[in-house]
């Protein structure tokens, strides 16, 4: 069972129990302690549907309570992924996915959302910080899809995007990053706007990671289910949670794929939760020297024509 999967299981459990505790989890599903901690933070911490307990999980999803912030950080309208890609793409990714649906693909994973936006949303009210999100959602989106990368899911105050699935492209990590970075111009702007009408600190982080994934069934309304391989989500996620205001931390397979072409500033070697060996992580920081792969090939030395 991969961790999305098990995420799903252990939230609609939850959410028909109401209260679910760490032990039965732990056996339900069969998670050893860093799945079980990934999966309490993913619904705790990111979806926001649980408050975590001594030994359990409260499910928040009808607590009136919270019932204003959930609404404030959900997005403006629950829309399928066919009502916010463009035309041209839908149909390149209709007209391939019987060819990619099953197929394991190499692709780069991009996280990005607002941090402490709880907090920022405590300072408005309900509908002008919906109003604020959906222009965030409109920026993200329009930027995804500027380098053909798909949203393929929204994380209530944030979006998570895939380069490389369903449309396949060799430069799948380069298009993320060009993608990160004109986001980053574009998100500046809006958080100089906010501000001065606002008087908000709106900052966003970005997290991004390469590696495996299998395509699953996509349906007419471009909705995909996929299996990540190894941890390729889940670090991505770690990069984006580890990023400080403004900024977007690669993880180490995508410094591989897109060193030369992109100024990074190295980090080194961090410990990441759920991850026993560390892991190298860099912050891309603009646009690098090298255009094509003759140039990285002649930095690293041409070979001496013999004869």
């Amino acid at each position: 069972m991969s961790l999305l999967d098990s995420i799903r299981q252990a939230r609609r459990h939850l959410e028909e129990s109401g209260r679910v505790s760490f032990r039965m989890l732990r056996r339900e599903f069969d998670l050893d302690d860093d799945t079980l901690e990934e999966v309490i933070e993913e619904l705790v911490d990111i979806q926001r549907v649980a408050r975590r307990e001594e030994n359990a999980l409260a499910w928040l999803g009808d607590s009136a309570s919270t019932t204003r912030e959930r609404e404030a950080a959900a997005p403006p309208l629950a829309r399928t992924p066919r009502d916010y890609t463009p035309k041209h793409l839908a149909e390149k990714i209709l007209q391939s996915k019987s060819a990619i649906e099953g197929e394991r693909k190499q692709v780069t994973v991009m996280f990005a959302d607002v941090k402490g936006s709880m907090e920022l949303a405590e300072q408005l009210g309900a509908e002008e910080w919906h109003r604020i999100l959906e222009r965030f959602f409109e920026i993200l989106t329009e930027g995804v899809h500027r380098f053909e990368g798909t949203v393929n899911q929204y994380t209530g105050d944030g979006i998570m995007a895939l380069f490389g699935a369903p449309i396949a492209h060799e430069d799948h990590a380069h298009r993320a990053c060009y993608a990160a970075l004109h986001l980053s111009g574009t998100l500046k702007g809006y958080a100089d706007a906010l501000r001065v009408e606002h008087g908000l600190n709106f900052s966003v982080r970005m997290g991004i990671n390469s590696g495996d994934v299998v395509v699953g069934r996509i349906g007419d309304d471009l909705r995909m289910d996929y299996t990540a391989q190894g941890h390729t989500v889940g670090l991505a996620q770690r990069m984006e949670a580890l990023a400080e205001s403004g900024k977007a931390l690669l993880a180490a397979e995508t410094i591989d794929l897109v060193h030369g072409y992109f100024a990074l500033r190295d980090l080194g070697a961090m410990k990441v939760k759920g991850i026993d060996a560390p892991v190298r992580v860099a912050e891309l920081e603009g646009i690098g020297r090298m255009r094509t792969r003759l140039d990285r090939s002649r930095a690293r030395g041409l070979s001496k024509f013999v004869g």
